[in-house]
């Protein structure tokens, strides 16, 4: 055996570098996007650029009781509206109470979101402990912060928006045809 040569390719020792498929690194050639939606923006970055926000009027006209699921408004269509414009991934709410929320969605922060993370903190309080019960809107005051919204609550529901359930209204205009 010795003095001959080995007819087989031992893989440890020859022909490794010919036989083994090339090294790939790890790093990727392609990387994932990012989840957000194309025009929502950091807030941050906002501020830098000087863009100031438009709060949706929607938020007005609510009447939501903040320790009751935002699901329960009579216009769920309100609840898909976009809480500002520019929309943003996250916005910080503050109470006059000094409590604090962040309102997140990385396709653009709704009312809906909104409303989500202020009953997180209210849905275990009864109604005798909200001296204000009912989402009045939200202001921005750029000076004071700029990413920052301030939540105002009243005592009362206010007006209520003109759309509502339209089930309500046919039978409503309906008593009020036999009645006549």
């Amino acid at each position: 055996m010795s003095g001959e040569p080995l007819t087989k390719v031992d893989s440890a020792v020859q022909g490794l570098e010919a036989t083994s498929p090339p090294k790939e690194s790890h790093i990727h050639k392609h990387r994932r996007a990012s989840s957000s939606a194309n025009g929502v923006m950091n807030i941050n970055d906002l501020e830098a650029q000087g863009t100031d926000l438009q709060i949706a009027k929607e938020t007005q006209m609510l009447g939501w009781k903040v320790n009751t699921s935002p699901t329960s408004i009579d216009d769920k269509d309100y609840l898909k509206v976009m809480l500002t414009t520019p929309p943003v991934k996250k916005i910080d709410l503050y109470f006059k109470t000094g409590l604090h929320v962040t309102a997140r969605n990385l396709k653009g922060v709704t009312i809906r979101d909104a409303m989500d993370a202020i009953h997180k903190s209210f849905k275990k309080r009864p109604d005798d402990e909200l001296p204000e019960p009912y989402l009045k809107g939200f202001e921005w005051d750029k000076e004071e912060s700029w990413t920052s919204l301030l939540v105002h609550l009243s005592t009362n529901a206010g007006p209520k928006p003109a759309g509502g359930s339209s089930k309500k209204k046919k039978k409503a205009a309906a008593a009020e045809e036999e009645a006549a």
